[in-house]
């Protein structure tokens, strides 16, 4: 059992550059089929490098992709034996495509977090959740270990979840606040949708109850929690979900000169720019505003850098580095490079989605036409979220085959 208070030592980090992301990719793939399938669900600690991948930053910036992750395994060892590891990384494809089908469930969730930051809740039990101080085996440090890595064991930010729901009796919306503030990985569909299922939001009415056995066989006993509740009913909510709404088709780039922006959403330009077209400039614009925690803030900056320097060599231009994401600056940008179209991975559900919505007549008043460009694992992955995981779940094969890849 870890001593109250303490905070291990040689805590994780994440080095915030693409090559950092293939290199730990390279040191995961070989063991991303049976041994991950046989030990994903055990916590061992921030000092223990364990079964899971530690991929998600990457990924949650697109520092590597999606593709380019379940590629590499699948390459080793097929799909029969890296099926539960493509499904997790499938999980955040899922999570993605459902709320760009349902973003009146961000919306939700932004104003009921509002209203519970307002006093809808018990704030003493609330600071002493978010300092690790509620006197709970595990939950304690799992909280502190969150704020001092910015990072969690999958199974543990289960736990957590269920823990602040059920045992503590808080707002589910506050504690994916405190993610949302501390995760180097958070965005805004992983996080609010998984918080939405431990609470029996997503999968309406099945919730996921932590229990002490559970959390002592998956620590290896590091943790032994004592008056977790034992049963719990999920959590109501008088909104009412909408039906699956699949958003119009994207327009297409002109096959003219262009301007590419690079947001914190999608840091792998070289692989959504389509063959062929003309980048006459470059703008990498990592605007602190649309994140949520100073580490992830931090990480997304250095990574932007990182990124500004392989546009540099890749499309031959110099790039221009932006702290913020407004309209002037691109239009200034994309006047000195004479172009009249700015080019764009798209951005899922979140705030730089919300912030390209804003900025776009702007750059319409200066008869600037932005174009959003969707992946193609997006567009083949994404419509079929239109129900539960488990329904998902059932077109994977075919669509790794639709994409080549099994």
């Amino acid at each position: 059992m870890v001593q109250s208070g303490a905070v291990p030592g040689a805590m994780r980090s994440f080095t915030p550059t693409r090559a950092a992301a293939l290199d730990r990719l390279a040191q995961f793939a070989p063991s991303a089929g049976q041994a991950y399938a046989l030990d994903r669900n055990t916590d061992h600690g921030p000092d223990s490098e364990g079964a899971v991948s530690r991929l998600s930053p990457y990924l949650r910036h697109r520092l590597i992709t999606e593709r380019e992750v379940v590629a590499e395994v699948l390459r080793l060892h097929g799909a029969a034996a890296s099926g539960k590891f493509v499904q997790e990384v499938l999980w955040r494809t899922y999570w993605k495509g459902w709320l760009d089908m349902r973003p009146a469930v961000w919306t939700r969730f932004l104003d009921e977090r509002e209203r519970q930051r307002l006093g809808a809740h018990d704030a003493r039990t609330l600071d002493a959740a978010e300092r690790g101080a509620t006197g709970i085996d595990g939950f304690d440090d799992w909280a502190r270990e969150l704020v001092a890595t910015g990072y969690l064991h999958n199974h543990a930010r289960m736990w957590f979840a269920s823990i602040w729901i059920f045992t503590l009796r808080l707002p589910w919306t506050l504690g994916a606040d405190f993610f949302l503030r501390h995760l180097l990985d958070a965005d805004a569909a992983s996080n609010t949708l998984s918080w939405r299922w431990v609470a029996g939001l997503h999968t309406v009415g099945k919730i996921y109850l932590a229990t002490a056995d559970n959390i002592a066989r998956c620590t290896n006993g590091r943790f032994s929690p004592v008056g977790l509740v034992t049963a719990a009913a999920a959590v109501t909510d008088a909104f009412v979900v909408p039906p699956a709404i699949v958003p119009l088709a994207l327009n297409s780039p002109d096959n003219v000169p262009s301007l590419l922006l690079v947001t914190h959403e999608d840091m792998h330009p070289e692989s959504v720019v389509p063959d062929g077209t003309t980048v006459a400039a470059v703008v990498v614009a990592i605007d602190a505003t649309l994140l949520w925690g100073d580490k992830s803030r931090e990480f997304a900056a250095t990574a932007g850098d990182d990124t500004a320097t392989r546009c540099d060599a890749h499309f031959r231009r110099t790039t221009t580095r932006s702290d913020t994401l407004d309209a002037s600056t691109l239009i200034d940008a994309a006047r000195a490079a004479g172009v009249r179209q700015i080019i764009t991975a798209r951005a899922p559900v979140g705030p730089v989605a919300d912030a390209l919505a804003a900025l776009s007549g702007n750059l319409a008043n200066a008869q600037i036409t932005l174009v959003q460009l969707q992946r193609q694992w997006d567009s083949t992955f994404w419509p079929h979220a239109t129900k539960g995981y488990f329904a998902f779940r059932e077109h994977i094969l075919a669509l790794l085959h639709k994409e080549g890849l099994a």
